[in-house]
């Protein structure tokens, strides 16, 4: 009794803002209750080729923050991780983005895969749009085609693949993954989906690269960790399955700068980038949580965005989604790595292997003289 009544004692105490700290007299429950209405996040960036960490932010301040976002807090990730569904039905129904595939109602019936009941997965917008290619699909982030896809896999499949990619966050073996029904690390998504960028090759981040004491003796060097997990073919596939989201998906708001005004005020509109860029946003349940993952050839960066209280989430999917919540730190920070040359940050196109088996080239984007005339996909995610 006495505990809970000093949480209502008035004590002196400074607490983060946004402008700096700020000295201030409230209780420690009123405490809590202000810290609740800051957004975290965590963004992680590496080089795809070497493992290299670039970028580490466990969260908006160390000093009043000390939870790593990065590396130690597990979320829902949302439609990112519909990728790791496409990639197994590339590889082993040797699938290409340009296949077709219904877009319509679908029912997995009780007991497949060890259901206890049917699963009917709906789209966000509640509307069927026909036949789609694979590439429209992700592009526009299709809940029943990536439903439809894990019922030709299987879960076991799909989260073997994750297992070799790195993440190590226990998947269960149902087929509501497809949607993004699982949490993990941004430090574990980084690094897989920089196996794709990599050619198939996984690499385990690595922040250290060598220590040496006072004298330059070499007190610890690493070891780089590799394996290979894909082939390069069906790696390059996945690339251009993620182009297209920033060509006219979830994500084409890093090239245009339309969206309305409710866009501009709140993602800092326009990015305008024209360089090739594969990413995925993602979406968790109820708004709680915003990721974007964005790759170019020589660097991959993940953001994850929401509150430490996972119940506290964003009342629409406008403002709760990665496109606006976590897709506009990749934009800015990008921005300021093209900005400067010494970085060599690629805007090259990635490398498209020798003898590609896969059909990639499916339809290109629409040009316009004027991007700013271009209308905002306004697909929505929203994966339950």
């Amino acid at each position: 009794e006495q505990i809970k009544k000093s949480f209502d004692v008035k004590t002196k105490m400074s607490v983060f803002t946004w402008k700096g700290e700020k000295d201030t007299i409230m209780t420690p429950k009123d405490s809590i209750i202000y810290y609740k209405h800051f957004l975290q996040t965590g963004v992680m960036a590496m080089e795809p080729q070497t493992g290299y960490v670039k970028v580490w932010v466990g969260g908006i301040n160390y000093k009043h923050f000390q939870y790593d976002h990065v590396g130690q807090g597990a979320r829902q990730v949302g439609s990112t991780f519909k990728p790791f569904v496409y990639a197994t039905a590339i590889e082993q129904l040797k699938m290409s983005p340009c296949d077709s595939i219904y877009d319509s109602p679908f029912t997995m019936p009780k007991g497949r895969y060890g259901i206890d009941a049917d699963w009917t997965p709906k789209n966000s917008s509640g509307n069927y749009r026909g036949l789609v290619t694979l590439k429209s699909a992700l592009a526009n982030s299709i809940n029943t085609v990536s439903a439809k896809l894990m019922d030709k896999v299987g879960p076991h499949a799909v989260v073997d693949l994750t297992k070799k990619l790195g993440v190590s966050s226990n998947i269960p073996e149902r087929p509501a993954i497809a949607l993004g029904a699982v949490e993990i690390t941004v430090s574990d998504m980084v690094a897989a989906y920089s196996t794709f960028a990599n050619q198939g090759v996984y690499m385990k981040p690595q922040v250290i690269t060598k220590i040496e004491d006072k004298n330059g003796v070499v007190l610890y060097e690493s070891i780089p960790e590799s394996k290979d997990v894909l082939s390069k073919d069906v790696s390059y596939a996945i690339i251009k399955l993620l182009e297209g989201v920033t060509e006219s998906g979830s994500g084409a708001r890093l090239r245009y700068g339309s969206g309305g005004p409710t866009y501009k005020r709140v993602t800092g509109l326009p990015y305008a980038f024209l360089n090739p860029i594969a990413g995925k946003t993602g979406t968790s349940q109820n708004n709680s949580d915003g990721w974007f993952i964005g790759m170019v050839p020589n660097l991959a960066m993940g953001v994850w965005v929401g509150n430490e209280d996972r119940s506290a989430h964003f009342k629409s999917t406008q403002m709760g989604q990665g496109a606006t919540m976590a897709l506009p730190i990749w934009g800015l920070f990008m921005k300021k790595c093209y900005a400067d040359d010494k970085l060599n940050v690629s805007q090259k196109p990635f490398e498209r292997p020798a003898n590609l088996s896969i059909k990639v080239d499916c339809w290109a984007p629409k040009k316009v003289a004027d991007s700013t005339a271009v209308e905002e996909p306004t697909t929505e995610e929203f994966d339950f």
